[in-house]
């Protein structure tokens, strides 16, 4: 996920409770898969949300992770984050620390149902 200053969350910011909800029910779905939350994008002096995922990275070659899919459902589409931070960097990183296979699902893009369900949503909001 992308990640946001802790501060944000400390004064209410229900941004890190979404995305632990939404591993939650990526984990329900898909239980016999470890699945671990983590946070990028951060810059400036102040604490982000952590876990960091170029930290992440480093570090699960190191505990026996050899093997990774990765996906980032808190992108609607591709962009830097997801193309250059996770899918170079971060794959450069997990391979430089010992990993051996790294792949990323892209993120829903343009794709037809994706688009049909934003259109459901804000029709739905729109009647409603």
């Amino acid at each position: 996920y992308h990640g946001i200053p802790k501060s944000y969350f400390e004064k209410g910011d229900p941004y890190q409770c979404y995305c632990q909800k939404t591993t939650r029910l990526i984990r329900e779905k898909f239980s016999k898969i470890e699945i671990k939350t983590t946070f990028q994008s951060r810059f400036g002096p102040q604490e982000w949300l952590k876990p960091y995922t170029d930290k992440t990275l480093e570090e699960l070659p190191k505990q026996g992770i050899k093997n990774l899919l990765v996906i980032c459902p808190g992108f609607a589409s591709d962009c830097v984050e997801t193309l250059e931070e996770i899918s170079i960097q971060g794959k450069e990183t997990f391979f430089e620390n010992g990993g051996k296979n790294f792949d990323l699902i892209p993120c829903l893009n343009d794709d037809v149902s994706h688009i049909n369900l934003f259109h459901k949503l804000i029709e739905e909001r729109i009647i409603n």
